[in-house]
């Protein structure tokens, strides 16, 4: 896991080379709706990338995360099926169903079922370098989406720039990022881990979850501002010291939400002594959102580490799907 965290930068390099070099033809049918299927670290991408450009994008977006899709799904859809394994049962069964109904469908796999299905029904599917944890290939399905929407002209290049940009920020920052994940890591040590951000980092705020859900085995939950100033700021009347509660501040809050924050901040701490605040590095989200990625990346290999466990380890979820897989009629 240390080589795959370590290698995130470089992936960004290798993600924009492969999409560099395809010659996709753009469909031949107006796109008036998107829509993403994907799970777990092969869904979470596609969530992250529709948060950065839901004020460019002019059609409506959809992610998928179960067995079926929606009666709009049409021949104008474009529906993009991200399976790292390329065999994930959710995402196989919804991009069949998006085949008959019609939809432009692209897939992004290292290979599997996806990849065959793909190929047998001309469609296009990217390719991810393959034998790694899925939540390790982050920055290919990201670049592999923005240049399926670029190419689409659903989106312009501006995200790709970003996000060379950001491994420059990454590299020469990488010194802080390791210190405030070893710290992040500490403070999260033997208490529950509650993530808060904006809104509009609540995708990056679902990754961070499910980082330390998988490579710390670690439970948590995360809620966003203004929302949780709604309800769950009164739950906090139940809170205590066995809370570690992380405040991401990433600089680019409208003036409403900066005072939310340092409110919510201030009553939060009413309840528990362990607040700790981290700052996002960056000049946009794009660069932001990868820098708070790659700190909590090593913030959940350190706890892993400390606590200690084996982060490559996922023996219930191989179990669940093994059960799955005798299951008929699915």
């Amino acid at each position: 896991m240390e080589n795959l965290i370590t290698a995130f930068p470089n992936n960004i390099t290798s993600a924009i080379e492969y999409v560099s070099k395809l010659a996709l033809k753009k469909n031949a049918k107006e796109i008036n709706k998107l829509v993403f299927i994907g799970m777990g670290g092969s869904g979470i991408g596609a969530k992250i990338i529709s948060e950065w450009i839901q004020n460019e994008i002019s059609i409506p977006i959809q992610i998928l995360q179960d067995y079926t899709i929606p009666k709009y799904v049409d021949e104008h859809t474009l529906v993009i099926a991200c399976s790292y394994s390329g065999n994930t049962e959710e995402t196989l069964i919804s991009v069949s169903l998006a085949k008959d109904a019609g939809a432009n469908i692209i897939g992004i796999s290292s290979g599997g079922k996806l990849k065959d299905f793909c190929t047998n029904n001309n469609y296009y599917c990217l390719i991810i370098p393959g034998g790694n944890p899925p939540r390790t290939a982050i920055a290919y399905s990201i670049i592999y989406i923005a240049y399926i929407l670029e190419n689409n002209g659903l989106i312009d290049s501006k995200i790709v720039e970003q996000l060379k940009n950001s491994k420059s920020l990454i590299l020469d920052n990488i010194s802080k990022i390791k210190e405030d994940a070893e710290k992040l890591a500490l403070f999260l040590k033997d208490k529950v881990g509650i993530f808060y951000s904006t809104t509009e980092y609540e995708p990056f705020l679902i990754r961070a979850r499910q980082q330390f859900n998988e490579n710390s085995k670690l439970l948590c939950w995360h809620h966003v501002i203004p929302e949780m100033n709604h309800n769950e700021l009164v739950g906090w009347g139940g809170g205590n010291d066995g809370f570690a509660t992380v405040f991401f501040d990433t600089k680019d809050m409208n003036i409403q939400n900066k005072t939310r924050f340092s409110l919510t901040i201030n009553e939060v701490k009413k309840y528990t002594s362990n607040l700790l605040i981290i700052d996002a590095v960056g000049v946009n989200k794009v660069e932001k959102t990868f820098y708070l990625i790659h700190l909590v990346d090593w913030a959940s290999l350190y706890l892993a580490n400390l606590k200690p466990v084996d982060p490559m380890e996922i023996k219930c979820i191989d179990f669940l799907k093994t059960e799955l897989a005798k299951v008929e009629n699915h």
